[in-house]
């Protein structure tokens, strides 16, 4: 597989497909961060979570097509405003579906899913009616535009240093949020024990609500990030949704470094095995490595120590 390249060849590629594994593994940490606040924190398997990740990325068309329609003066600015509308409209409607739908549901996983996977399918027809079948692009702002060339072979693109900053950025805040503030607190008092948590005078209900809503949040600004290196359409959610439970739960559904270190190593396998082999064949060796550290190590590759 390798002998048809010389050894500058071969740098210049695993230099390449890494960066790309990069971009990727962006991506799939902030969906896994909010997939891993909703699974790993409050158990419910969300199998909508894509989807409200697509709602992210087409606000992010709404705004980019309005900016240059009627702010072209400021468009360069579009995407931190389409950055901050989309979580908005991401928490909104997760809290809505959590009250109106997962607050019936808690203790009931395979419930959970089924009924996510029904809201899935909802989404995905009301996108496909709103903004039609066909997949849509947003116009990138001048400044994202083009690379910086690190070697005579080597390039790597602005908007990419943009997804992996963003990353930085929101995981850094989620860590704040989850372990340095007092919200933070209360979700792992009502993780580890609920009633004695609302004996204590937590309104576990709110808890529930907001850490589902910031969960969906986070999809929606990983929806943005999404837009820089993809289409969007009805269905692009569901292109994610299996690695993205497969980032979760190979590195411990309550740990944020595991998350973090899951979605690295997933994302870099795939990236280096797709020049050399076919994605599916990618796909496939890369599920079968994880099922096999899974069966050695059901947990993950870290968990939650909590006091028994």
């Amino acid at each position: 597989m390798f002998a048809e390249y010389t050894t500058s060849e071969l740098t210049a590629i695993f230099a390449m497909q890494g960066f790309a594994g990069l971009i990727l593994f962006s991506v799939l940490v902030l969906m896994a961060l909010g997939l891993a606040i909703i699974f790993g924190q409050m158990g419910v398997i969300n199998m909508a979570h894509g989807e409200f990740m697509i709602l992210g990325a087409y606000v992010t068309y709404l705004t980019s097509n309005l900016f240059a329609t009627y702010l072209p003066g400021l468009f360069d600015a579009y995407f931190f405003v389409a950055m901050g509308l989309a979580f908005l409209a991401t928490f909104l409607l997760g809290m809505l579906v959590e009250w109106g739908l997962i607050r019936f549901l808690y203790k009931r996983p395979l419930d959970t899913l089924l009924a996510t996977w029904g809201l899935s399918l909802i989404l995905q027809q009301l996108y496909r009616s709103i903004f039609g079948a066909r997949e849509v692009g947003v116009t990138l702002p001048d400044w994202m535009m083009g690379s910086y060339p690190l070697t005579d072979v080597i390039e790597v693109p602005v908007n990419g240093l943009f997804v992996m900053a963003l990353t930085i950025v929101i995981t850094t805040g989620v860590y704040f949020l989850m372990f340095r503030s007092r919200w933070g607190k209360q979700v792992r008092a009502v993780v580890q024990n609920r009633p004695m948590a609302s004996a204590v005078g937590i309104n576990t209900g709110k808890v529930d609500r907001y850490t589902f809503g910031i969960g969906c949040g986070i999809a929606g600004v990983a929806g943005s990030a999404f837009t820089m290196i993809g289409s969007t359409g009805p269905t692009s959610g569901q292109l994610y949704i299996v690695d993205t439970f497969l980032v979760v739960v190979f590195g411990g559904a309550q740990s944020l470094f595991g998350t973090i270190a899951s979605a690295f190593t997933i994302s870099q396998a795939q990236s280096t095995m797709e020049f050399f082999l076919s994605g599916s064949m990618a796909k496939v060796l890369t599920l079968l490595f994880v099922v096999g550290i899974l069966m050695l190590r059901p947990q993950g590759l870290f968990t939650l120590k909590v006091r028994k």
